[in-house]
């Protein structure tokens, strides 16, 4: 049995129609997952699956989803201890948890786009890659910056955004 981490890229399913994450946690178990739980109502899912490959796992859940829902959602899978190196990598531990973020990748961002994303953001950010993640110190409000519109999918690939608050509490959550 392997414990999962899985994180929903936007759990808006229409106008004024947001996911209830007891109807996430039915899904999950109506796929055969066991012990589903969830962090706060954003879309973040812990459960336990026989291992498989986490791709087999993404692409499961987001069929599941789609049938559901009526609406295609990026999930993002990590297995337990890839989400405890996910929290221990934080590059920037004295930041305020609520303006850290880390855009967890489906795959890994290349060394190239560090650069790219440093000449769009404000210069009091500070920016690091870590295993393919991007880190960012926002120190401010996430909202309140320029380089936040260029955190998207078609620009950088299938990912999704978390504050450093919501990584330790699912990492406590794992145990």
């Amino acid at each position: 049995m392997t414990t999962y981490v899985a994180l929903l890229h936007s759990i808006v399913l229409g106008p004024g129609r947001r996911l209830v994450m007891a109807d996430l946690k039915a899904m999950a178990e109506g796929l055969g997952f066991r012990n589903t739980r969830t962090l706060v109502a954003t879309g973040n899912l812990l459960f336990d699956a026989d291992a498989a490959p986490v791709a087999t796992l993404e692409n499961q859940l987001e069929t599941a989803f789609r049938e559901r829902f009526g609406k295609h959602v990026d999930i993002i899978l990590r297995t337990a201890e890839a989400w405890h190196r996910v929290a221990a990598g934080n590059p920037f531990p004295e930041g305020k948890g609520a303006d850290v973020g880390v855009r967890i990748m489906r795959h890994p961002l290349g060394a190239d786009v560090l650069p790219k994303l440093e000449r769009i953001a404000d210069s009091d950010l500070a920016l690091a890659l870590v295993d393919g993640d991007l880190w960012i110190d926002f120190r401010r409000k996430p909202s309140e910056t320029k380089l936040l519109s260029h955190l998207t999918t078609r620009k950088l690939g299938i990912g999704t955004l978390r504050n450093a608050n919501t990584i330790n509490g699912l990492a406590k959550m794992l145990g």
